[in-house]
């Protein structure tokens, strides 16, 4: 253990102090410690409780951590907040009973963002997404989440039956950063097309060259790019792939257009512009033909311009071990939803086989091809509980090697905490518990290193931080 700290002018004073316990970093080098000093929002000093001791001052709050872990704050890299806070507790998979199909993921109380047969939306007012907003801000602080990305919000969805995913949405968002209300941090992707539906050139196009990207802190609240809806999803035989459903189709794309060629012409066109204009893209893809054409268009797009923008693809389902060396070399990166997985793996061996169904989402494959995996929950498909999270992509990649249980333990934590970090852009000053990065971080009540992940959903979240300010408390710790 050696102790890192970062000089802080003429006061060494902490605001936050946290020790007598275990500090995962998560960090290149793993470095651990048993203490954590914070200032102005800002990591201090990790190390030994004598390392921190000079930064403790009168007006310093020192929390006792009696055994307890500390971990960098998590990054739930794609979240439906206002959506997720209409519906909680409900969740679309959670209202599902004893169903045992795809067609029981939406409820007649919100569950599928296309039921227009409600008298009213969801969310109907300004009012409405704020309140929303905010009750999944504290909900998110609750499960020691600091971070994370709305995947979709913008005018193609202006008259959506929910109200939850508008340009209203973001334009409430806005409004309650500039008066400082958020406690997690917001990365942001604009939506021109119809949610898990169509879009045309023509809207995408003009919508990316209108986006307003600038927010007052955008380390706080960042228009970051655009999500793109490629296909729909392998059990209700959208997923454009090379496998056959069994009425003898394989799927196409949802991207308009006369037919398949110009639909995957236009597709291409999107991402190209995107990357042009500087933009971020995550294309939810499922099926394999479809995340070949989205590898294709960035392939195309950074020959082009060649910026770090770090386009990703959103579920990738049926993506194959070819194309993941491919995605590694131009830098993408692959969301997956462990939960999704474990779930529907049934739906789609139903419908493509057995075979087909195993080699899906395979993250050990991803991972082994330098592709950076984000784990995450889109909730409220899920409940946004990175824990539950972590223990079905465990279960979902069998058995460790023996050995190997604390290393697949801290790849699972990194894929809610650094790699999402990555997705962000934001590697250089988030996602890791070090000197000069931000004071975004959570306390569990056990040792994650000493259990297996099918424990961890039983270990209680006791504080989370963010920015240096404490959002979350589940008993008032010992000062």
């Amino acid at each position: 253990m050696h102790p890192t700290t970062v000089g802080t002018g003429a006061d060494p004073h902490a605001d936050l102090v946290l020790r007598g316990g275990v500090v995962h970093t998560l960090d290149d080098a793993d470095t651990t410690g048993t203490a954590i000093a914070v200032r102005h929002g800002r990591i201090l000093r990790v190390g030994s409780d004598a390392d921190v001791e000079h930064t403790i001052g009168r007006r310093t709050r020192v929390i006792e951590l009696d055994g307890r872990a500390v971990l960098p704050g998590i990054n739930d890299s794609h979240l439906h907040a206002a959506w997720l806070g209409a519906m909680w507790p409900r969740t679309v998979f959670g209202a599902m009973g004893d169903e045992s199909g795809p067609e029981a993921s939406g409820d007649a109380a919100g569950g599928d963002p296309h039921d227009t047969s409600h008298s009213a939306p969801l969310l109907a007012t300004r009012a409405d997404r704020r309140a929303a907003i905010l009750r999944a801000q504290e909900l998110a602080a609750s499960f020691g989440i600091t971070s994370y990305t709305e995947p979709g919000l913008g005018p193609g969805e202006d008259s959506g039956a929910t109200g939850c995913f508008g340009q209203d949405v973001l334009e409430a968002y806005i409004e309650l950063e500039a008066e400082r209300a958020l406690t997690a941090r917001v990365n942001v992707l604009a939506l021109f097309g119809v949610l898990d539906g169509p879009s045309t050139l023509g809207d995408v196009l003009t919508g990316l060259r209108a986006l307003r990207r600038e927010t007052d802190r955008p380390t706080w609240l960042r228009v970051a790019g655009v999500k793109i809806f490629a296909d729909g999803i392998p059990p209700m035989h959208q997923a454009w792939t090379r496998h056959r459903y069994p009425d003898g189709g394989s799927g196409g794309l949802l991207v308009d257009g006369a037919d398949a060629e110009e639909r995957e012409e236009n597709l291409r066109l999107m991402i190209r512009e995107a990357n042009r204009l500087g933009l971020q893209v995550g294309v939810h893809a499922t099926g394999d033909r479809t995340i070949d054409t989205v590898v294709d268009a960035v392939e195309d797009a950074l020959a082009e311009s060649r910026m770090e923008l770090r386009h990703y693809i959103i579920h990738g389902d049926l993506v194959t071990p070819e194309t993941l060396a491919r995605m590694s070399r131009l830098g993408m990166g692959l969301n997956v939803q462990a939960g999704i997985a474990v779930t529907t793996a049934p739906w789609l061996a139903a419908v493509l086989g057995d075979e087909v169904a195993a080699s899906a989402w395979p993250l050990e494959a991803a991972a082994a091809a330098g592709v950076p995996v984000s784990l995450s929950s889109d909730a409220p498909i899920l409940a946004p509980d990175w824990r539950q999270g972590v223990a079905d992509a465990d279960a979902w990649l069998g058995a460790p090697a023996p050995g190997d249980e604390a290393a697949r333990m801290r790849r699972l934590l990194r894929a809610y905490t650094t790699v999402p970090a990555r997705q962000d852009g934001a590697e250089p000053w988030k996602g890791s518990l070090e000197p000069r990065k931000a004071a975004d971080l959570c306390v569990l009540e056990a040792d994650p290193l000493s259990l297996s992940p099918r424990e961890l959903p039983a270990v209680g979240v006791e504080l989370t931080v963010v920015d240096g300010d404490i959002v979350f408390e589940r008993v008032a710790a010992a000062v």
